[in-house]
């Protein structure tokens, strides 16, 4: 849609952009695919060479990279595989190219299976010979997927949007088959219109459930190798941990929801959603019977409304209501329970949250019930001390549990996602997302759950867009830096990718990925969490540098002769020199700096130096120790 109207490509150079992003994308894909090939065919020659190392034996070198047996076929993306959908999300349409294929084989009578084939590419339609050819681009003739699928999806935005074209409109509908409201077709909002068509039309669900159910793998087909990456956690390695820990990689491939497999559960994030749309306080029918329950409940509670109008304040203090009360006003049979049970139970205002958080989770093992106790496995969490300080057989229903990073929690509703809505379950088996009340208090962002103490906690989800863009907030009104707290630390916990700190001088500071990230998160804290008017800084980001060796070459890829290497470091003397350098502020030939104060009461001296080689080779070899430390410390702030 943004093509479309903002942009305002024609469909042609539409296909030629989105070739182009398949391209770069493929790239890509291609580079992970080649470093990983090479890394493991680099461990694998290392432990080979270790092991000649310790023979005597002759060695034998093979130069090969591994990139040549590997098959990568299955990686990349391409719409005639299948694993492509074209969509806009904002106006609820998505297709991919089996719809259009299916739908133009039996119009222009040619097989499904050439269609697909040839519906994305260089190939376009000899109107004579009624036959596919190659080479649209070269012939000038419009390609395939745009004279059948982009110039149908361009002519429908400029009827309903740029023209609005009603008499147009109309035929379109009537051609597609569609049954738009006529409510929809007059209203003022072009938008409208043209969403309640592409959501009978082309309707984007469709298209991404019927790709999850092709060509996602089944949670049975999980690998070997990305269980233990799960398992591992930082640093430490999977032939570390401890023998029962090691017995869960079965449960893991086996995805069992068996009454004996451990219940394993893995919290991605937390969202947070209205009171009012949960299950138990969505209105719902009722039946006959309720309907004349209700009317009796109200009939009895007018009655008693006129009794007390007509009885004063000094007789209600002498005469109990079970007195004063007819008899026909009394209860028929219906219990304060039912009573109570026929009342729609409404979030109260002030003394129940609004709002309340949901986790959203995936069950990788076991059954999962609801009221059931698990543990909480922080990120810190060590499976071996818990070997050696819990009893044997110690589950979450156990009190004064005292293991490091351990808790317990309850599962107080399970619920299925149903795109905007949410139907409470009893239990969810293995393989399935689930949403999970009552964490909020227990997880801040992401958390393993099981109801085995020797399951480790899962490696964290690690964001590639680090926060960079800083914000002081405060409130307008000071007797609101409560209602802000709060509302903070509910964004917190809200945005995986936002962090909350509190300076050393007090200040509140949000830190963001990007300027439309904090926009973002500001009209979140305004609207929905703090619900108070903020004052926001200047947006901070943090500006770094490093040294890197002078070059060899210049800008256009030529070695610096030597009389170049010269002029620069005459340069860099004459730069240094006493001349240029002022009265306070001495260089010397051994590279010591010295800089005097200005009240002449002080002298400072600093000479940098290159740290030693251990310690440089120390750092390049833990690269990946120190940012899983990092990661861990940013979590746990």
């Amino acid at each position: 849609d943004r093509l479309i109207l903002e942009l305002k490509l024609t469909s042609l150079e539409a296909f030629t952009h989105l070739q182009k992003i398949l391209e770069q994308v493929n790239a890509l894909t291609g580079t992970l695919f080649t470093s990983k090939v090479l890394e493991e065919r680099a461990e694998k020659q290392k432990e080979e060479t270790q092991e000649w190392e310790a023979s005597s034996e002759d060695q034998v070198y093979d130069w090969s990279a591994g990139l040549e047996e590997a098959d990568d076929s299955h990686l990349y993306f391409s719409p005639d595989q299948g694993n492509v959908v074209f969509a806009s999300a904002i106006d609820g349409w998505g297709f991919s190219i089996q719809q259009f294929a299916s739908l133009h084989s039996q119009r222009m009578g040619i097989k499904e299976e050439v269609l697909l084939k040839t519906l994305w590419g260089d190939f376009y339609v000899n109107a004579k010979a009624k036959r596919i050819m190659k080479g649209a681009q070269a012939k000038g003739k419009k390609p395939l997927f745009v004279q059948l699928v982009l110039d149908n999806i361009w002519s429908l935005y400029d009827a309903v949007v740029t023209r609005r074209d009603k008499a147009k409109v109309e035929k379109v509908v009537t051609s597609l088959g569609l049954k738009v409201m006529a409510r929809d077709l007059s209203h003022s909002d072009p938008k409208v219109l043209l969403s309640a068509i592409c959501r009978q039309w082309l309707p984007v669900s469709e298209a991404v459930l019927l790709m999850v159910c092709k060509k996602l793998p089944s949670p049975l087909d999980m690998a070997s190798e990305r269980v233990e990456k799960l398992m591992s956690v930082g640093a430490r390695r999977f032939d570390s941990l401890p023998e029962q820990t090691k017995d869960l990689k079965t449960a893991f491939l086996q995805c069992s929801s068996g009454e004996s497999a451990p219940v394993i559960i893995f919290v991605a994030k937390m969202f947070v959603v209205e009171t009012k749309a949960l299950p138990q306080f969505r209105h719902r029918h009722l039946n006959q019977e309720e309907i004349a329950q209700r009317r009796e409940l109200a009939r009895q509670r007018h009655a008693e409304k006129m009794i007390a109008s007509k009885t004063g304040p000094e007789r209600d203090k002498d005469i109990s209501p079970s007195d004063s009360a007819p008899a026909e006003c009394q209860p028929t049979g219906l219990s304060a329970a039912k009573m109570e049970s026929l009342t729609m139970k409404e979030p109260e205002e002030d003394g129940e949250q609004k709002e309340v958080f949901i986790a959203f989770a995936r069950v990788y093992s076991g059954m999962v019930k609801k009221g059931q106790r698990l543990f909480v496995l922080g990120p810190k969490y060590d499976p071996s001390q818990a070997l050696r300080l819990l009893p044997e057989g110690c589950t979450a229903s156990h009190d004064g549990l005292k293991v490091p990073h351990l808790s317990c929690c309850s599962m107080e509703n399970l619920y299925l996602l149903m795109g905007r809505e949410l139907e409470e379950l009893e239990e969810v088996p293995a393989g399935n997302i689930l949403g999970i009340r009552g964490l909020e208090e227990s997880v801040l962002k992401s958390a393993t759950l099981s109801d085995s103490p020797v399951c480790p906690p899962f490696t964290p989800l690690n964001f590639e867009a680090t926060p960079i863009v800083r914000v002081a907030i405060e409130p307008k009104h000071p007797s609101e830096m409560p209602k802000l707290v709060r509302g903070m630390r509910l964004l917190n916990q809200a945005d995986p990718c936002a962090e909350v700190l509190i300076q050393e001088t007090g200040e509140h500071v949000l830190v963001t990925a990007g300027e439309v990230h904090l926009q973002r998160c500001l009209d979140d804290l305004r609207d929905r969490f703090a619900k108070v008017e903020i004052s926001v800084s200047k947006p901070i980001i943090p500006f770094r540098e490093t040294v890197i060796r002078p070059p060899k070459v210049d800008m256009v890829n030529e070695d610096l002769g030597r009389q170049q290497k010269v002029a620069v470091i005459h340069q860099v003397k004459e730069e240094a020199s006493p001349a240029r350098l002022s009265d306070t502020l001495h260089l010397g030939p051994d590279g010591l700096v010295t800089l005097t104060t200005p009240n002449r009461q002080a002298l400072v001296s600093v000479r940098a130096g290159p740290l030693p080689p251990e310690v440089t080779g120390l750092l390049e070899s833990s690269s990946e120790l120190i940012r899983t430390l990092e990661l861990m410390n940013m979590l746990l702030r």
